[in-house]
């Protein structure tokens, strides 16, 4: 199906885009027909899911093509524990579907509004020590390549094309199908609680390999800061769905919302709307099935820079921001996220070849947010940091290929599977220098 585009932004509104054309195909013939039409033609296109990358990695101004309209589980392999879904699926429909099935996804990140080959494109991850990105699930892809081919891809089929298409950025070919190694349905136990910034970044080692998900939030200008646990349980799981809207929507994000628009017209309030903001972190505990506990409302919208640094490297880099923040008296108030993630050998991925942490920054919409992502972006450098492909960053090819091992082996693939370039943007045609 095709529609006349009437202008396009990602979440953010950080990047907008007038696309010539917006294609929602309902079939794999669609997709092939599309790409074929844009090579005879000498065209462009990129592949868009539900636009919650900060960078313009999905922006097009030819043809705009979304899998909106091809979500939904395929087939289920029980004795191999294998799900195939449609590569539009959003992460939300793609738990219910699978918990229907008793089945589950080892981890998700921290919202579920993804499409999944968005998710697997960027290299979205949760937390975890043992436990790798949303990525290291997929053992299968279905594939449109730039050619108009359609390549079934697996480790055993094609090991090389295989680690370059698990994540891609959009840059090999419209992923139509995942493959994904999944487990039976499980429940977690959820703990919030405040902990001062020194106590937790002395005992983060500790609270990373003691839980199953450890994660933690700090405020800039602040001493508390909240850490989230998650751990398997055989508990019941519990029914408050009034509480937890007005504790997780009302509180989390009108209240939130609130204080951040204070902040947008009187910057100076900034830092000390951060600290009260730490002095309500939430305290409670909660039993829930992982699709249901994983993700959060995000309401609020803001621009995010987010970067990966090997994991014993994450209590200087946090102490060096908050010296800097101190310096430089960035007007900020949002949260500074900070996860763990097992290392994996998927060629883009941040976590190649290292176990790693996140740092996520993060500024509300309207607010100025360059020095302080500027500066903080120099510290992740500094310790060998690596970008989310999903997140704002100033780095091109010349310095990511020093970053990443195997990039020339990816750029070699991409030329393999898209020679004609259509699957370029010129965001994207600049990142790998094509």
């Amino acid at each position: 199906m095709k529609q006349n585009a009437k202008g396009w932004s990602n979440w953010s509104g950080s990047v907008t885009a007038k696309p010539r054309e917006v294609m929602l195909p309902t079939s794999i013939d669609e997709v092939v027909t599309a790409v074929n039409q844009c090579r005879r033609e000498g065209r462009r296109l990129r592949v868009v899911g539900s636009g919650h990358s900060f960078t313009a990695v999905a922006a097009s101004d030819d043809l705009l093509i979304s899998l909106d309209l091809l979500q939904g589980i395929v087939k289920v392999n029980p004795e191999e524990g294998t799900a195939t879904v449609w590569a539009g699926t959003k992460l939300k429909r793609l738990g219910e579907e699978l918990f229907g099935h008793g089945l589950a996804q080892e981890n998700l990140g921290d919202i579920d509004v993804q499409s999944i080959a968005g998710a697997i494109s960027t290299g979205t991850h949760g937390t975890g020590r043992e436990l790798g990105t949303i990525s290291t699930q997929v053992v299968g892809l279905t594939v449109v390549t730039g050619q108009g081919e359609v390549l079934a891809c697996t480790p055993a089929s094609h090991p090389e094309w295989f680690k370059a298409l698990q994540v891609s950025i959009g840059a090999l070919g419209v992923i139509v199908q995942v493959t994904l190694r999944l487990r039976s349905a499980y429940k977690l136990e959820y703990v919030s609680r405040r902990m001062p910034i020194k106590e937790c970044l002395l005992q983060s080692e500790q609270l990373a390999q003691e839980n199953r998900h450890f994660e933690f939030y700090w405020f800039p200008y602040a001493e508390p800061c909240q850490i989230k646990l998650m751990n398997e349980t055989d508990l019941p799981p519990g029914s408050r769905k009034v509480r937890d809207y007005i504790g997780d929507v009302i509180v989390e994000n009108a209240v939130f919302g609130l204080l951040s628009g204070i902040c947008r017209r009187v910057p100076r309030a900034s830092s000390a709307i951060s600290r009260l903001s730490a002095s309500q972190v939430p305290i409670g505990r909660k039993v829930q099935y992982s699709h249901k506990l994983f993700a959060t409302a995000r309401l609020i919208r803001f621009n995010e820079m987010e970067y990966n640094v090997p994991a014993d490297v994450m209590v200087p880099i946090i102490e060096e921001m908050r010296e800097t923040m101190s310096r430089e008296r960035f007007h900020v108030h949002f949260p500074i996220e900070c996860r763990y993630v097992c290392g994996d050998d998927i060629w883009l991925s941040p976590s190649y070849g290292r176990d790693s942490a996140y740092i996520a920054v993060h500024m509300y919409k309207g607010m100025p947010y360059e020095a302080y992502f500027e500066a903080m972006e120099e510290i992740f450098l500094r310790y060998g940091g690596r970008p989310h492909w999903g997140k704002l960053h100033t780095l091109g090819s010349d310095r990511l290929k020093e970053r990443y091992p195997m990039w020339e082996s990816f750029r070699r693939v991409r030329a393999e599977l898209d020679r004609d370039g259509i699957l370029l943007n010129p965001y994207v045609e600049k990142l790998l220098d094509v």
